[in-house]
């Protein structure tokens, strides 16, 4: 029998949409450590783009049809709708796979406490795709805070903003926070999980969340503040409906302060087609690099290159025995229990349309 470490990893990547098509597929196709091997999508037309795009890959329509082949595989990413996540992480861990769900991790804390559970029963694997932790930008943040170089951070400001004043028809446009639908949700577990990494457990957390569109069902602007044990304050902002963008991070530190704009270009990168082996690949340009300094005497700061596949190195070093997960999912759950305590803390604000030009300049 061949020694399992030898070969690649086996992988099914269950749904291609944007997650499996833009942030998953990719990577695993360009390291040598992974085979793509199953696709899952019941969409005619992404069945077609995933057989063109990935040919040595069998498409399938239904997680069960990939279970089926369970045998032949030894991971499975999850790119579906959050409250499909349980289901076929549940699943695919009892067919004796390892298991990367993107975030959010579940629709609740408990459903990721269940399967972090499931897995250590199983001797399996789980782990949470937190790409967010690669962004390039965030890279240089973290790099700041780590070599002390902004002195005590008193401040954290950070930004997810954009402008689609229209509803687009896809799951999202129907979930509600239940379903883990909204912004909170969605970006909220990217934003607030930054803010842990760099600045530790927080100790008070309050919110503001409004639905602007008409008939949207979910939040869609969120503003949440909170205090670490450590002392630092994060203010995070998700907002669909920003006609202008504030800035991505806006840090403040005793000695020096660095203030960014716009978001990681790794994802439109990936958009567009882009191999994440190509040599420009997570390159900042000059022109958007933040700024580091004292007013005054502000100067431009190298970006950081960004870096998503880092999470599908560690994770291949981490199946292997060589290293911790890229991403703990105790950590996912952390952030699901803060955001469930906000949506109930919360009421959700729901402005009177009656009298506004929405989505008109």
């Amino acid at each position: 029998m061949a020694d399992a470490s030898a070969r690649p990893i086996r992988v099914a990547v269950v749904g291609y949409g944007v997650s499996g098509r833009v942030f998953h597929a990719p990577f695993l196709e360009a390291d040598p450590s992974y085979s793509l091997d199953v696709i899952v999508t019941a969409d005619a037309d992404r069945a077609t783009e995933a057989a063109q795009r990935h040919p040595s890959a069998s498409v399938v329509a239904t997680a069960e049809e990939m279970l089926a082949q369970a045998a032949d595989l030894d991971l499975v990413v999850i790119g579906t709708p959050p409250a499909t996540h349980a289901g076929i992480a549940t699943a695919a861990l009892d067919a004796g796979l390892d298991v990367v769900v993107d975030k959010p991790f579940a629709v609740s804390s408990d459903e990721g406490r269940a399967l972090i559970a499931q897995a250590e029963r199983l001797g399996r694997r789980i782990t949470v795709f937190q790409n967010r932790r690669w962004d390039g930008d965030f890279r240089t943040v973290r790099d700041l805070v780590e070599t002390g170089r902004l002195g005590a951070v008193r401040r954290f400001e950070s930004r997810f903003e954009w402008y689609k004043p229209a509803i687009r028809a896809s799951w999202k446009a129907e979930a509600t926070a239940a379903q883990g639908g909204g912004i909170l949700f969605d970006l909220g577990t990217h934003l607030i999980d930054q803010a842990v990494q760099l600045f530790g457990p927080v100790a008070e957390a309050r919110a503001e969340l409004a639905v602007n569109r008409p008939g949207g069902r979910a939040d869609d602007d969120a503003f949440v503040a909170l205090r670490h044990e450590s002392g630092t304050i994060s203010h995070l902002w998700m907002n669909s409906l920003a006609p202008q963008f504030g800035p991505r991070f806006h840090v403040l530190g005793s000695v020096s302060g660095y203030t960014s704009h716009g978001l990681d270009g790794q994802e439109a990168a990936l958009a567009a087609g882009v191999s994440p082996a190509d040599d420009d690949y997570g390159v900042t340009p000059a022109d958007r690099w933040g700024s580091f300094g004292v007013e005054g005497s502000l100067q431009p700061l190298p970006t950081l290159r960004g870096d998503y596949g880092a999470f599908y190195r560690v994770l291949a070093d981490a199946l292997r025995g060589n290293a911790p997960l890229p991403v703990e999912a105790a950590d996912a759950v952390a952030v699901l229990e803060l955001i469930e305590r906000l949506h109930a803390e919360t009421p959700l604000r729901r402005p009177d349309h009656s009298d506004t030009n929405e989505g008109r300049p």
